[in-house]
């Protein structure tokens, strides 16, 4: 039986250092792990890219390919976008898709991959009228936005969580998602 894809993909967010992790969690609970970054959280993990790509088998991917270059990811079966920052989720609600991650999530939805979304993001960024817009948008495409009770909870401002960042709640609902899916 093949092993259902998961795209997981992170913007720059102290969470996403914990990327390594993630993939072994997904990989254990019988994904086949691509990971996409956005080009700072590329930068945070440079470290790291060398591990991911040893871990799961495929190229991190930070940046769009050329046009002649062919795919290096199977298709994905499920789209995971955690942690999900201010910028990255207005970007992609607005359909502003000058970055890989937040391209292929946009596209994502034309082609029916179904699609969790976690936010990172702290109290005064939620206070931005575009939030709630592009979480609601993103929420009305069929994105499943794990955002306020039963979701992420955002922090104050300097007061951030990196360890407490819920991403067993992301996974359970790739999981659930990858299931339903015919």
């Amino acid at each position: 039986m093949k092993r259902p894809v998961l795209y997981l993909f992170g913007s720059a967010a102290p969470p996403v250092q914990q990327f390594p992790d993630v993939a072994r969690g997904a990989l254990a609970a019988g994904f086949e792990v691509c990971v996409g970054l956005t080009p700072t959280a590329a930068r945070w993990l440079d470290g790291e890219v060398p591990l991911l790509e040893e871990l799961t088998g495929h190229p991190v991917r930070s940046a769009y390919k050329q046009p002649a270059d062919p795919d290096v990811w199977p298709p994905a079966d499920v789209l995971v976008f955690a942690p999900v920052t201010f910028h990255s989720l207005n970007a992609w609600a607005l359909g502003l898709t000058y970055h890989f991650v937040v391209g292929v999530a946009a596209e994502g939805i034309g082609k029916g991959i179904p699609t969790v979304a976690m936010p990172c993001v702290n109290t005064a960024y939620v206070q931005h009228p575009q939030f709630d817009r592009s979480v609601a948008t993103l929420r009305g495409a069929g994105v499943s936005v794990l955002y306020g009770p039963g979701g992420f909870e955002p922090n104050e401002p300097g007061k951030g969580r990196p360890a407490g960042y819920p991403w067993d709640l992301a996974m359970a609902e790739a999981t659930r998602v990858a299931r339903t899916t015919p």
